[in-house]
């Protein structure tokens, strides 16, 4: 009796059918039976400090993906487990039990999910063809290196390698792939719920890759040319807002390119263009990819920079709970965290002051920090997230050098002169003038009456004069003079 070939795609943080490498080659052969796994580790999810959020969008869109799949003769089960080691013994034990004859997967670059990977591997070594694909990057790691064969530590120089790599890289998108020629009409598996909890879907971001390409379609088309002007102002829909699809795989970078390029074709020629200077933002999320895999131990807790390691943090539960919760009495960093707290997402530029009022106001470990952003970001990414802490706390690679310090006033002056953000996000400053709407305390004690708002629970100068003192001492103690 003729055995028929079986394909496996792993889905991972992937949920796409179109542009899938893993996805589309494994339905190469027309006569291969094909289906798709998805292991949902939520143990290991909530030690990495995943969003309830974002747990709750990975979940609907399996949901659409699995109706999707199957209307292509695909079925996805997805499998419940605890920590990455279960998925892999099931993934193996899944694929011994059902013949598999290839498994597919698109490349995750997080140290424990290459451990799990290696896992996986090491336990169908001889029985399962195992085929692998570089799938979230432009550029893969360690493909865009030194003269010397090393990674770039500084991005300027990293990116004028990247563009002159890239320029000469076949980035053509994928189509999803064609229905299966055996496919039977059969119900999907139902997808368990990941959680007790339900979170009610943020209505600004529809599940589903369809609605990541029409945001993308029209960002490039109406937004993409004011990018590099608006960017900054929060209180503008300026950004693309693509992050929280980009960081689960709804959407590909190779799609944000190709619609780029699409739009813009003098791209690449053009680099003063908001077309550019959002290229440049995908740019800084590969950057901060292709470090974790040449530095697997920014995966693990430690900066950049060993002797900022020396730091000696404040321990200052009250103070770290007022910065979470929005209630510092510096508005700007307040309007950022109830944004945050709120809907899940934060503003890039407010993301540096936020962590920068943390790190250096406060002198409070950025770990602290990153961990809390994570469990609250619908479009959390470890590789970024990590990258845009370890800045601001000037203890990445290209980092602002530590006696760069945020004035969280004067920011706010300069990304919200009128207050219109702080506004939104702080009722209880509604009354407040323009001029004082970043000293809102000021402008009370003038007119004799109380405001329901926070005193500054630290004072700016006072506070940088002693993370100099800090990070001084830190590097003195690491022989680093």
């Amino acid at each position: 009796m003729h055995h028929r070939k079986h394909h496996v795609v792993w889905l991972r943080n992937d949920l796409r059918l179109t542009d899938n490498k893993a996805l589309y080659t494994a339905c190469d052969d027309p006569d291969a039976t094909v289906s798709a796994v998805f292991t949902a580790t939520l143990g290991q999810w909530q030690q990495h400090a995943m969003s309830l959020r974002q747990l709750t969008f990975i979940h609907d869109h399996l949901i659409q993906i699995s109706r999707q799949l199957q209307a292509l003769g695909i079925t996805l089960i997805c499998h419940l487990c605890d920590t990455y080691t279960e998925a892999a013994r099931w993934l193996a034990d899944y694929c011994m039990n059902n013949r598999v004859e290839r498994l597919f997967f698109n490349r995750q670059y997080e140290i424990n999910e290459r451990r799990r990977d290696h896992l996986v591997a090491k336990l169908l070594q001889d029985s399962v063809k195992i085929v692998v694909f570089d799938d979230s990057l432009l550029l893969p790691p360690d493909s865009v290196l030194t003269q010397s064969g090393a990674m770039y530590k500084v991005y300027t120089p990293f990116r004028q390698a990247y563009l002159k790599k890239l320029r000469c890289e076949n980035n053509r998108c994928l189509p999803r792939p064609e229905k299966r020629s055996s496919a039977q009409a059969l119900d999907p598996f139902p997808i368990p719920p990941f959680t007790p909890h339900h979170v009610v879907p943020n209505k600004t971001f529809p599940v589903g890759e369809q609605a990541a390409l029409n945001r993308l379609r029209v960002f490039c088309r109406q937004k993409v040319q004011h990018y590099s002007t608006q960017r900054d102002i929060p209180s503008l829909d300026g950004t693309s807002g693509l992050s929280p699809y980009l960081a689960i795989g709804a959407l590909s970078p190779r799609q944000c390119l190709s619609r780029l390029l699409a739009e813009c074709p003098h791209l690449f020629e053009n680099t003063v263009s908001g077309a550019f200077s959002w290229l440049n933002e995908l740019i800084w999320r590969e950057f901060y990819r292709h470090l974790i895999v040449a530095y697997p131990s920014l995966c693990q807790h430690q900066p950049f920079m060993a002797w900022t390691d020396k730091i000696i943090w404040h321990n200052n539960p009250q103070a770290l709970l007022a910065w979470q919760e929005g209630k510092t009495g510096y508005p700007i960093v307040d309007a950022a965290m109830r944004q945050l707290n709120e809907t899940g997402l934060m503003h890039n530029r407010l993301r540096m002051i936020a962590a920068s009022f943390l790190v250096k106001d406060l002198l409070i470990d950025w770990r602290k920090g990153e961990r809390y952003f994570m469990s609250q970001l619908l479009d959390g990414d470890l590789a970024a997230n990590n990258g845009g802490w370890q800045w601001a706390a000037s203890t990445g690679t290209d980092a602002a050098s530590y006696f760069r310090i945020f004035n969280p006033t004067l920011q706010g002056k300069k990304y919200d002169p009128t207050g219109a953000f702080v506004r939104h996000w702080l009722p209880e400053l509604t009354a407040v003038p323009d001029r004082y709407i970043h000293t809102p305390h000021e402008w009370a004690t003038k007119q004799g009456q109380p405001l329901d708002y926070p005193l500054p629970i630290v004072d700016h100068g006072a506070a940088r004069t002693r993370t100099l003192a800090a990070f001084e001492r830190a590097k003195k103690m690491a022989g680093n003079v």
